[in-house]
């Protein structure tokens, strides 16, 4: 195995986001010794990344996210912490990162928490580059801006992003249009009677949906943006979102030579191809033994069991991951949803089998997920075990 080349150096955090500061929390439980180092292109404050998708209605600006500043968490947590700073490569054969501004640093141990972005759309019109996304707090702060009293707002997507931000912002008193080549929203996530559901009731809150259709062009005339569809229909509006989805950020892990697919790969004890680094949260394709597949889970619940094992396995107790059922709330107050899909590659098919549940039941008979809605997603423990693992 390769030898460890700063075994004084500190453990080097790569990212500030949930994953990184949750990562420095759990190893410090277990190590209040060891130097961490954490790099981040941002403040480093800490706050919910999934509270931007129901801000609005709370009336909330950007600073208001923020539950921990920068200050407070490396004074508890008694970090280094390099804010906008950005990391420009990782040699891992001296085992050193490289920043644009600070200089290189050797690691210990590295964890890369560097998240994902969200997929940029290509479009033709003299406002092609002016559609907005929102991934960080920053990006709220320039969305929450361009709001007007009434706005507005063309969501492109209408997954579970562009369905949360429907929802929070026809609360709100804005004009909401929604678009997607779909047939319904959180298609690929919803048996059609759910869907169907979500549909209406995101409707009666005013939403004006345009499925089996994209958004070819986007041009500003005098102050208003005319988007161009290519079913050939026109929304005129003030706003234009885009939701459609996040990928990984492999730059660095792909750069240092690190093995990538849909995330960065890594085994059930989050380390990556090479020795001494670890990856965990959006930007990381986790090993998963139960199913024989791997998979990214850009949500909450496994970025906390993953920090959970790679501190134990930082501070010299080796640790496979372990993820349990985690179901998902979907944001959406005019139709609540709680969501635990099948793991990836098994057979099944949803079958409703109460009002507002559904379980997903394999080739063999076995609930292997569900999905509540509206008053039934107080029953999640009860349908929890009745999942087949």
């Amino acid at each position: 195995m390769t030898a460890q080349r700063h075994p004084d150096g500190p453990v080097v955090v790569v990212g500030s986001g949930l994953a990184g500061w949750s990562a420095v929390r759990e190893f410090r439980k277990l190590d209040s010794i060891t130097p961490v180092l954490m790099i981040t292109a941002d403040a480093g404050d800490f706050y919910a990344k999934p509270t931007l998708s129901n801000a609005l209605v709370q009336g909330k600006a950007a600073a208001q996210l923020v539950t921990t500043h920068a200050e407070k968490m490396v004074a508890t947590l008694g970090v280094t912490l390099l804010q906008h700073t950005h990391v420009t490569g990782i040699d891992v054969q001296t085992q050193e990162v490289h920043t644009q501004s600070k200089g290189s640093f050797g690691y210990r141990q590295l964890v890369l928490a560097t998240g994902a972005k969200a997929i940029r759309l290509s479009f033709t019109g003299n406002a092609a580059t002016e559609v907005l996304s929102v991934n960080s707090l920053d990006d709220y702060a320039t969305f929450r801006a361009k709001l007007k009293p009434q706005a507005r707002v063309l969501i492109i997507g209408a997954g579970l992003i562009g369905c949360e931000f429907a929802n929070d912002l026809a609360a709100s008193g804005y004009v909401v249009e929604v678009v997607d080549p779909g047939a319904s929203p959180l298609a690929s996530l919803l048996p059609l009677k759910a869907s169907t559901q979500l549909r209406e009731s995101l409707e009666a809150l005013g939403v004006r949906w345009h499925f089996g259709t994209s958004a070819s062009s986007i041009d500003r005339v005098n102050d208003d943006y005319v988007v161009a569809f290519a079913s050939g229909q026109t929304a005129v509006v003030d706003v234009v979102l885009s939701a459609v989805g996040l990928r990984a950020d492999m730059t660095l892990a792909q750069a240092a030579g690190l093995a990538t697919e849909r995330g960065i790969v890594v085994n059930a004890q989050l380390q990556t191809s090479t020795p001494y680094v670890y990856a965990l949260g959006d930007n990381t394709q986790y090993a998963s033994a139960s199913a024989g597949v791997s998979r990214t889970m850009p949500y909450v619940m496994p970025i906390m069991a993953a920090a959970r094992a790679l501190a134990q396995t930082l501070t010299g107790t080796p640790t496979d991951v372990q993820f349990a059922l985690m179901p998902v709330a979907i944001k959406t107050p005019a139709l609540p949803l709680l969501v635990a899909p099948a793991l990836p590659g098994i057979q099944g098919a949803w079958v409703n089998v109460q009002d507002g549940i559904w379980q997903y039941i394999d080739v063999h008979g076995q609930v292997r997920g569900f999905i509540l809605s509206g008053a039934q997603t107080s029953r999640r423990a009860e349908q929890a075990k009745l999942v087949t693992a």
